[in-house]
């Protein structure tokens, strides 16, 4: 039997930022050995670390993804402007501006509707959704306490002037350039000076097909598509450049040999002006490995943060990647595969340049830059204020603010504020169409070619479940479900079959199948208590087809003590003791199971096995609770307990707790506090309101935990008030009433948001099972067309991806289903072996051609060392056997790009025709269209594979296109 420890490292992997490299002092000489320069670098060069179950030989992938992407944070663009919405000026009490907008928005076109709201200030902007419920009015005091603003010294007023859309939107363009330029530097072999790299006149055989992989070729006189910063005029920086689209994204290369070369001219300065002041630059090597290697303090530069040191062998045709990354920049993905070599050149590419784009919008985070947008925030904010205050006064614009419903527009002078609706729309929309026209609209037009599934795509476990879900847990393959009428056994496929009657309602239950026992929490009030089961006896009832046990005849599985509980925990690591704490009121109880009472007595009861340790006394009784194991096990394990406004951590032994965090909110709603261990030292991710955050929790000193502020914590925010936080690394996953929000653990950066509407989650502790609705209409058959348009770019169109429309429509029936993410695609692929249901045994078979087969897996996820490793070994021949296809990378690439903006302004001339005589400005036309760009990267009428003829699927909840999905800047 594994142990629960490998659990932890299967399940949510290793959480250390060594994946992301160290932090090293590097230092460049010149040929004589002179020290010219020296820096701290962080140096990811994909290598594994002495302890890690990776040999250095066994490729490791890796996923990639685009970090906190412009189409998904340019909020104001994209949900705001050319449609009706509010905008707000106020001061807060230290007398700073800010400025306030709110919208109304269809959430992906699925009816779901839901407030948009953004925040500017001169620190940044904050971006939160708000759920729309018709019987209960919002207000703008509301939506600003829910971004902690609560005092004002001037309360916000409403701004009806529709010019100040322009403005907005200038405040949004502070955050990041849509579109990126990149150097791309040529070194010789032996060359240790940028003198020496920069007077190169012309690249190698290898430097040419690096370049030909990265983008086209183009001629700079007459470019009409994104320059940066390159002379298109009169040929002052060179007659060619090589340009790219991705996922769109314009991109120009800097190229060193490109650009003017001057004999006379030592330094190159001509070079140097453009290289020099990129934030991002490639450096090509030539020479062995064994060769001086590239340093990034060779390069004389304040302004370069990020250095991608490319090497290419021809001998196995294959490119070695390593990156170094000043020491301010923080932490970005995706993390180098081990090694760091790619035989795949289209692979190459698209790591290279989603690091790249990645790397640069983290180094606009580092305090140099940061600062200076902050600066230039706070001068437009106090500029527009200024602007718009005797406006304010003269106007009498106060008449709109704190206590009205933001969608409705005053019942007196109404024909008025239709005007007044149809001009604002109408300027929006004007200003849309003139930044898609030049080029800096966050469009999402994917150019990477072929799509790839996504590890968080879902399976259909279970439909048509009408039960009302209290709690879950997995059971093998299957599924131990508390609902309103009774346990149930769930598996994929399978009836329902009933465990225990509604008289025992089951509020929070585990299932410990190394322990064989079944841990529940039922009834509520003073009739509370713990039950304990073992498996193998309701797994023989079932097998004997017995009636479902009920209360009566469960009362010898009571737990001493724990009468009246509200509240249990138990630890993560339970193979050696399995640890319990229980919540009655404000006094915890300690109970504990050790490993040794597995064999006992057949006809004792389970519950005689646990004993009572002690009872801990706190001030309040806790809302959230979390069990974490101490490195050593004796005398320093703790419980961290949430309640009022703070997170306590509290000794098992002694008792004694301490202040772990404190919320600075008026209201505070718990979510979750997570366990987790970095480089196997105990953390805590704290999740609460829009919050997360992580908190070390080490070294301990003699049995107490110190707290004290450390330079590996970190927080982030989520875009929604999540209900339940699930961690598998690398990923977090917040579960709200309407959407999953995807994000990096390590840096809290968003990389997918799935709607999904009347979203529950049921369980998580191996599998992540949810329930949502979805609706079954008369008429299913869409064309291929209509489905590409609700379908994401890196998801394959030829699969029926079914919506999820709150409220069903005539010829709609809604049911709601339960659906499965597995895990193992989250954290890594898992081994195909056999699993033993509580149910019938199944047999599983080999997946076919055409159809995406899921292995099942057991709720502990625990693998050894060996299978590991043979995952790996199995990944990296699959990978080295792939036939490499032919994929454009920006052929016609500026073809492309005029297309999109013809596009765009044909289609906002036709919104901006329909909005005239309307006061809600319908945004599908719009945002449909962008969707159909996204998904049609081919023009091959025969690429479009249609829903009749698709093979069948088990991703049965939509990966939502990109221009629907939501994301937030931190």
């Amino acid at each position: 039997m594994s142990s629960v420890s490998e659990d932890l490292g299967c399940r949510r992997g290793e959480f250390s930022r060594k994946h992301y490299g160290s932090v090293e002092l590097l230092i460049s000489s010149d040929a004589d050995g002179a020290i010219q320069r020296a820096g701290r670098f962080r140096v990811e060069n994909g290598s594994s670390d002495e302890d890690s179950d990776y040999t250095p030989a066994v490729w490791r992938r890796t996923d990639v993804h685009l970090e906190n992407p412009e189409y998904h944070t340019r909020w104001f663009f994209k949900y705001f402007l050319g449609k009706v919405h509010q905008n707000y000026i106020g001061t807060d009490t230290e007398r700073n501006p800010f400025f306030l907008s709110v919208v109304l928005s269809d959430q992906n076109n699925q009816r779901v509707p839901q407030y948009r709201s953004i925040l500017w200030r001169k620190t940044g902007s904050q971006k939160i959704c708000l759920s729309y419920c018709p019987t209960k009015t919002l207000s703008v005091k509301s939506i600003l306490s829910a971004m902690n603003l609560d005092r004002f010294e001037k309360p916000p007023r409403e701004i009806l002037n529709p010019e100040i859309q322009k403005d907005l939107l200038v405040l949004e363009e502070q955050e990041g350039s849509v579109n990126f330029k990149f150097g791309v530097l040529y070194a010789k072999d032996g060359q240790l000076t940028d003198d020496e790299m920069f007077s190169n006149e012309a690249g190698s055989e290898g430097f040419q097909k690096m370049l030909n992989l990265l983008g086209d070729t183009i001629t700079l006189k007459s470019w009409i598509g994104y320059r940066g910063g390159l002379d298109t005029k009169n040929d002052t920086t060179g007659t060619h450049s090589v340009y790219t689209v991705y996922q769109g994204h314009e991109i120009m290369f800097h190229v060193s040999t490109m650009l003017p070369y001057s004999r006379d001219n030592k330094q190159q300065v001509e070079r140097k002006r453009h290289i020099g002041n990129d934030i991002v630059t490639i450096v090509f090597q030539e020479g062995e490995e064994s060769s001086p290697s590239f340093k990034p303090s060779m390069i004389r530069s304040h302004f370069t943060h990020i250095f991608a040191l490319v090497r290419y062998n021809k001998q196995n045709d294959s490119y070695r990647l390593k990156i170094f990354s000043e020491e301010s920049v923080p932490l970005f993905g995706p993390p180098l595969p081990s090694p760091p070599v790619f035989t795949d050149h289209q692979e190459f590419r698209d790591f290279l340049l989603v690091k790249l784009i990645n790397g640069e919008k983290a180094t606009l985070e580092t305090p140099t830059f940061a600062q200076k947008r902050q600066r230039t925030l706070d001068m437009l904010i106090r500029s527009l204020y200024q602007d718009l205050m005797p406006d304010l006064h003269k106007n009498m614009l106060n008449r709109r603010s704190f206590s009205d419903v933001l969608p409705e527009s005053p019942k007196s002078a109404r024909k008025k504020e239709e005007a007044r609706q149809a001009e604002f729309v109408r300027i929006g929309q004007a200003l849309k169409l003139k930044t898609i026209v030049r080029g800096d609209a966050p469009t999402s037009l994917a150019t990477t070619g072929l799509c790839r599934r996504e590890p968080w795509e879902s399976q259909s476990f279970c439909s048509n479940f009408s039960y009302e879900v209290v709690g879950a847990d997995s059971w093998g393959p299957s599924l131990l479900v508390s609902t309103d009428s009774g346990v149930l056994l769930i598996d994929d496929g399978r009836p329902a079959i009933p465990v225990f009657d509604k008289s025992l309602q089951i509020k929070q239950m585990h299932v410990l199948e190394t322990l064989d026992l079944l841990l529940t929490r039922a009834d509520k009030g003073k009739d509370a208590r713990l039950y304990v089961f073992r498996l193998s006896a309701i797994r023989k009832d079932l097998e004997d087809n017995q009636a479902p046990r009920n209360k009566y005849e469960c009362r010898e599985n009571k737990l001493e003590k724990t009468k009246g509980c509200h509240l249990y925990a138990i630890n993560t690591h339970h193979s050696q003791e399995l640890r319990v704490v229980v919540a009655i009121r404000n006094k915890l109880l300690l109970i504990t199971r050790k490993a040794s009472t597995a064999g006992s007595a057949p006809g004792s009861s389970p519950g005689e096995a646990f004993q009572y340790i002690r009872e801990i006394c706190l001030s309040d009784p806790p809302l959230v609770m979390t069990l974490v194991d101490g490195p050593t096990g004796e005398n320093d394990n703790t419980i961290c307990v949430a309640y009022r406004h703070q997170f306590d951590l509290v000794n098992e032994s002694t008792g004694e707790s301490c202040r772990l965090h404190h919320v600075d909110a008026s209201r505070v709603h718990f979510v979750a506090a997570i366990d987790v261990y970095e480089d196997g030292e105990a953390g805590l991710l704290l999740c609460y309101n829009y919050t997360c955050s992580y908190k070390k929790v080490s070294p301990f000193n003699g049995g107490s935990p110190l707290i004290q502020p450390s330079a590996s914590d970190f927080h982030f925010s989520w875009n929604q008030v999540p209900n339940a936080v699930v961690c598998a690394f690398p990923y977090i996953l917040a579960f709200t009433t309407d959407s999953i929000e995807i994000r990096l653990v390590v840096n809290g950066n968003l990389v997918h948001t799935a709607v999904v509407p009347e979203l529950q989650l049921v369980a998580s502790r191996s599998d992540i099972y949810f329930k949502a609705s979805t609706t079954k209409g008369s008429s299913s058959n869409s064309s291929s067309k209509d489905t590409s348009s609700h379908s994401s770019p890196q998801t394959p169109t030829g699969y029926d991806l079914p919506t999820f429309p709150s409220t069903p429509e005539e010829g709609e029936v809604q049911c709601r289903n339960i659906y499965k993410i597995p895990v193992c695609n989250l954290v890594g692929r898992s081994i195909e072996r056999p699993l033993k249901s509580p149910l019938v045994p199944k047999v599983i078979s080999a997946p076919t051609s055409g159809v995406i087969t899921c292995i099942p897996v057991t709720h502990s996820l625990s693998l050894s060392r060996m299978e590991i490793k043979e995952i790996a070994s199995r990944t990296r021949k699959e990978l080295l056997g792939l036939s490499g296809e032919t994929v454009s990378k920006s052929e016609g690439a500026q073809r492309q790009k005029q297309l999109i903006r013809k596009q765009g302004e044909e289609e906002t001339k036709q919104d901006a025709v329909r909005s005239t005589s309307t006061d809600r400005i319908n945004s599908e036309s719009f945002e449909s269209s962008e969707g159909q760009r996204h998904c049609s990267t081919s023009s091959d009428p025969e690429s479009t594979v249609s829903v009749e003829e698709s093979p069948p699927c088990s991703l049965l909840y939509p990966t939502t296109s990109l221009d629907e999905d939501i994301v937030d800047l931190k």
